[in-house]
């Protein structure tokens, strides 16, 4: 329960009562300090899901404790409680990262309702930053995605990866098959590299020495020793990307790897032993190119013991969000821009679309969205509208944030120009799930 506790920092004591009591009836376990210091004291011992506190307080004022939980924790919500003249310090508090407040006098409802809303997003910010950080324990923390098909395929990356099993992963083109290669080979545990190799890419009259490395005078134009891609793998994952473009007379020393684990280098009769994990991906079926001769059945049995199958993403589009919001905030990383927001329509619009570029698609619109540019796509023509609620609230987005990009950020003054009290103009932020520290020049 101590995840859940609440921290109310109260120094007359009937309202600390008042308050700890309401609390208590609604089943929100709650902790009352007269002062700022001792709840603060009491942090070595409690890490609170809320603090909830006064902003006139003896010693230090709430608005000191604010900046100093900010320090601490600066996901951890602060409600504040306030005085009628005290209510402009408490907005501009909020600007400052106070979740909420609420003005004395309040019935014990106000309270228990704006608590929690601040425990219900609390909880959302640790099962986030839980599973963020399980994800990249495992090294899956690429993998996007909650579907059903994509937890299925984190849970069997996670139960894989440590056995060193060969794995074949099936997809369409841009589908991810190289992300959750990644993925298996950083929850293995291997320590050596990770080693890419698409065999589309690679002219036939070179393949083999990039495999498989080649000695000094093997052939003309080698004129020192060179180790192949296979030797360099030793330790770590070896990935053959788009393997059905693999040369046939390529694919019988292939075969000896995978069976034997050794090569030799061109220009050699010396046996090499290496120590790597194959995963190889196709977005061809396999098994039918095997059947019609142009691919090695034996290669494909051995490589098929364990195979994963990647959805395209028009099975997939309630993770559309997920990635989407990902990878607009990798853009804009890389591009230095605030990060771009959608409405509902752009939503809309993605989810009807069909996709055909898959992940790798989505990704350029992402990165085109984030530069302030078109996404480039049209819904169908028979798409419905949307809802006429959808459509105010696009709207009202939209005007919010031109007003806050017209104010540089500054939430006062964006409250003036959409001729809206201050208050409420912080509950649409918090609804429309907006920040203005994305707006404010620096």
């Amino acid at each position: 329960m101590a995840e859940l506790t609440v921290f109310l920092v109260e120094d007359d004591s009937a309202v600390r009562k008042g308050c700890a009591q309401a609390l208590t009836i609604a089943d929100i376990p709650v902790r009352a300090f007269a002062d700022a210091e001792s709840m603060l004291a009491a942090l070595a011992t409690t890490r609170p899901a809320l603090v909830i506190s006064d902003i006139r307080l003896p010693g230090r004022d709430g608005l000191t404790l604010l900046r100093e939980l900010r320090q601490f924790d600066r996901e951890l919500p602060v409600l504040l409680m306030t005085g009628h003249g005290d209510v402009a310090m408490a907005v501009e508090a909020m600007r400052d990262g106070a979740y909420d407040f609420i003005e004395k006098p309040f019935p014990s409802e106000r309270l228990i309702a704006a608590v929690r809303s601040a425990l219900d997003k609390r909880a959302l910010l640790v099962e986030n930053r839980q599973l963020k950080e399980q994800l990249h324990a495992a090294g899956l923390s690429a993998v996007i995605g909650q579907t059903p098909a994509m937890q299925d395929i984190r849970r069997l990356i996670g139960a894989l990866a440590p056995t060193g099993v060969d794995i074949l992963i099936n997809g369409e083109t841009g589908c991810g098959k190289e992300v959750v290669a990644r993925a298996i080979h950083d929850a293995s545990g291997r320590r050596g590299p990770f080693v890419a190799v698409n065999c589309s890419a690679l002219p036939e009259t070179v393949f083999e020495s990039e495999l498989f490395g080649h000695e000094a005078g093997a052939f003309t134009g080698a004129g020192k020793r060179r180790i192949g891609r296979i030797e360099h793998a030793s330790g770590g994952t070896l990935f053959l990307d788009e393997i059905e473009s693999m040369p046939l007379n390529l694919q019988v020393k292939l075969l000896r790897v995978l069976q034997e684990r050794c090569i030799e280098r061109l220009g050699s009769n010396h046996s090499i032993a290496v120590d790597c994990r194959v995963v190889a991906a196709s977005k061809a079926d396999l098994k039918a190119l095997a059947d019609a001769g142009q691919f090695r059945a034996d290669i494909y049995y051995r490589l098929n013991v364990v195979s994963i199958d990647l959805p395209p993403l028009r099975e997939r589009r309630d993770d559309i969000p997920l990635l989407m919001a990902a990878f607009l905030q990798e853009a804009a990383q890389r591009y230095q821009r605030p990060p771009a927001t959608w409405t509902p329509a752009d939503l809309a619009r993605w989810q009807a679309h069909d996709w055909p570029g898959n992940v790798r698609e989505l990704k350029n619109v992402a990165n085109r969205w984030a530069l302030g540019l078109s996404d480039a796509l049209s819904g169908p023509p028979d798409a419905l509208p949307a809802s006429l609620g959808a459509q105010v609230d696009a709207a009202e987005r939209r005007a919010i944030e031109t007003a806050l990009q017209q104010c540089a950020g500054n939430v006062a003054q964006a409250a003036e120009r959409l001729q809206v009290p201050k208050k409420t103009l912080y509950d649409k932020l918090t609804r429309h799930s907006i920040s203005a520290d994305n707006f404010r020049t620096h």
